[in-house]
């Protein structure tokens, strides 16, 4: 199959279209739009349900019905729209029904700007609205990837019953690259046996978030800890590059990850022992890898477009056995590699330690270019 020259939203939007995309609801918001923009044109002429609603509150409560006919629905913003969509999300959570939303991750808190980001990491992998529950979250470092992640996003929905987020940056939303398109896939023409349906005088079936009972609220989420279990022993998704015999490690996921491969690269040639591992899936997040990796190098550095989010799940899982520093971005700036190589070199040439946080260090070292 030929490739094709593709902007990432676009691709994105055409790849769950031809994975069985049968109802989108979404609003507009940078940097975003053109993946609406893309299915408002495409949705029509299959014959699909596409509704731009009047908010993102209004889109993620039309994708909560449509998730409890059986469908495969989804909806896409970027981060203060997945703000609002909070609650929704919450609520499809707790009735267990799929859902795929796309985060085209810009520049903030607030408003902030329109520019790629990665600020939304705590939002979407230890957030996602209130309760106890997870979502599934991917992140892909290339318009193809994000092709290939967006089918997996509808599969793992529907066997999870659960919620699942591409989280990529502005960045990747805007850029263009070939990518090559899956085939149109056939619509679904089974529904599921918890969905709701019309009952022509059969079963009742009610789909519903509330529970006043609370032993048994608490047995539904016990039931959705103990799903979040088998995810995390089957579906844990990440590249490794150059780990072999690495004597440091950069850990760094989607835009970063990508612009943190071209720095390890870069120091390989130098000489250093450097390697890379990019986590595809954020949430269930790569942990025994990283435990496997901590008794084998000097240390990590974990690349952000953020003020280190990732880089405390990081830690948590190192659990202070080697040094882990870090090197950050914030508010939509996006690093160069030859920083990232700035980083590495540093933290080749020592001294490491792990006292402190990292986070302060990082700080202490960028006054002068953010003070």
């Amino acid at each position: 199959m030929a490739k094709e020259l593709i902007k990432g939203n676009t691709a994105v939007a055409e790849a769950a279209l031809r994975a069985g995309l049968e109802a989108y609801f979404g609003y507009p918001i940078t940097p975003q739009t053109e993946l609406l923009e893309h299915l408002s044109g495409r949705m029509p002429e299959l014959g699909r349900p596409f509704v731009q609603a009047e908010s993102e509150l209004g889109a993620i409560n039309m994708v909560y019905g449509a998730a409890c006919t059986g469908k495969r629905v989804m909806t896409s913003s970027s981060s203060p729209g997945v703000s609002l969509m909070m609650e929704g999300l919450s609520y499809i959570a707790g009735t267990e029904v799929p859902a795929v939303f796309v985060d085209v991750v810009r520049g903030g808190p607030g408003l902030g700007n329109i520019a790629p980001a990665q600020g939304d990491y705590n939002q979407i992998v230890h957030g996602g609205g209130h309760g106890d529950y997870h979502v599934i979250v991917l992140a892909p470092a290339s318009v193809q990837e994000a092709v290939d992640l967006t089918g997996l996003a509808f599969d793992l929905a529907e066997e999870y019953r659960a919620i699942v987020c591409i989280m990529l940056d502005g960045s990747l939303g805007q850029m263009m690259e070939p990518a090559e398109i899956p085939p149109m896939q056939p619509l679904k023409t089974e529904i599921p046996d918890w969905a709701v349906r019309g009952t022509n005088g059969g079963e009742k079936r009610v789909l519903t978030s509330i529970n006043l009972d609370p032993p048994a609220q608490e047995k539904m989420n016990y039931r959705l800890m103990t799903r979040w279990q088998t995810i995390e022993a089957n579906e844990v998704r990440y590249k490794g590059y150059y780990l072999d015999d690495a004597d440091f490690v950069v850990v760094g996921f989607g835009t970063a990850g990508r612009i943190s491969l071209s720095a390890v690269r870069a120091a390989r040639e130098k000489g250093i022992k450097v390697g890379l591992l990019r986590p595809i899936t954020l949430a269930p997040f790569p942990k025994e890898i990283l435990d496997e990796l901590t008794g084998k190098v000097e240390g990590f550095l974990v690349v952000e477009m953020n003020a280190g989010q990732m880089l405390e799940d990081v830690r948590l899982e190192v659990r202070g056995r080697v040094p882990v520093e870090f090197f950050g971005r914030m508010g939509g700036v996006v690093p160069f590699p030859d920083e990232v190589l700035a980083e590495i070199e540093r933290l080749v040439e020592g001294p490491l330690t792990t006292d402190g946080h990292p986070r302060d260090r990082w700080l202490a070292r960028m006054a002068d270019t953010l003070g």
